[in-house]
C-alpha cells in the first residue's frame, strides 16, 4: 500500500469525481471516495466512476462506510467507520480478496481491528478537522507516540495511517514515531500547486517504502 492516502471531498459527487481525478493526475496512487448524505444508487454511480478514473491512472480506489457500494464497483477496498458493520462482516460479504480499513482512536480499538483481520488502520484524529462530524479525542504527536509504541510492543505488524488535519509540517514528526502513512483531505483539495504539494509529501514520505 501507498503511504500517502486521499480522501475525497466536494459538495456535490461531481466536485468529488473532479477533485480525484487532479489529485490522480498529481500522483496519488491511494484515493478514498467519502460521500455522505447521499442515496445508495447515486453512492454507486459516483463509485463506478471514480473506479474508471483510479484505474486510468494506475490508483487504488477504496469506498468509505459501504460495503455494498464497495462490492458493486468491484474497488480495491472500503474503510469502515466505528460506527460500520465490523470488519468480520465486511470480509464475509466482500471475500478474501477485498482490503478493509477501520478507523480507530485508541490502541484498544487498534487491537481490535488487528484482531478482527483489518488490513490497516486509520488512526486519529491528529488534530481538529472541519471534514469530520462527531469528532473523536484529538490524539497529537504524543498520542500517537503512545499508540506506536504499543503496537510495537506487542509485535503487531500493520500499516497505521495517521489522519485528521495533517498539514505537510506534520509529516515527519508522525513517520518518527512509526506511523506508516498519511491521510489527507483538505490539504490536497484546497491545494492550488497540487503536483507540487503532492511531490513534497511523497518526498518526505520515500524512506518509508
Amino acid at each position: 500500500m501507498d503511504n500517502l492516502y486521499y480522501i475525497s471531498q466536494g459538495n456535490t459527487p461531481n466536485e468529488h469525481l473532479i477533485n480525484i481525478l487532479n489529485v490522480c493526475k498529481a500522483g496519488c496512487k491511494l484515493i478514498q471516495l467519502r460521500l455522505k448524505n447521499t442515496s445508495l444508487n447515486i453512492y454507486k454511480i459516483t463509485a463506478k466512476e471514480a473506479k474508471v478514473i483510479c484505474d486510468s491512472y494506475n490508483a487504488k480506489l477504496f469506498i468509505n462506510d459501504n460495503i455494498e457500494v464497495a462490492r458493486f464497483a468491484e474497488t480495491t477496498g472500503v474503510h469502515l467507520g466505528k460506527t460500520d458493520v465490523s470488519v468480520k462482516e465486511a470480509r464475509a460479504f466482500l471475500g478474501n480478496d477485498m482490503i478493509i480499513g477501520g478507523t480507530a482512536n485508541t490502541i484498544e480499538d487498534c487491537e481490535a481491528l488487528i484482531k478482527s483481520g483489518a488490513d490497516y488502520i486509520g488512526l486519529g484524529p491528529y488534530q481538529f478537522t472541519s471534514t469530520k462530524d462527531k469528532l473523536s479525542p484529538i490524539l497529537g504527536i504524543e498520542g500517537f507516540k503512545a499508540i506506536a509504541n504499543s503496537l510495537k510492543k506487542n509485535n503487531y505488524q500493520i500499516p497505521v495511517y495517521a489522519i485528521g488535519g495533517i498539514k505537510t509540517e506534520h509529516v515527519q514528526a508522525l513517520l518518527d514515531v512509526n506511523i506508516f502513512g498519511i491521510a489527507v483531505s483538505g490539504i490536497l483539495t484546497n491545494q492550488k500547486d497540487l503536483k507540487n504539494e503532492v511531490e513534497k509529501l511523497k518526498a518526505i514520505l520515500q524512506p518509508q517504502n
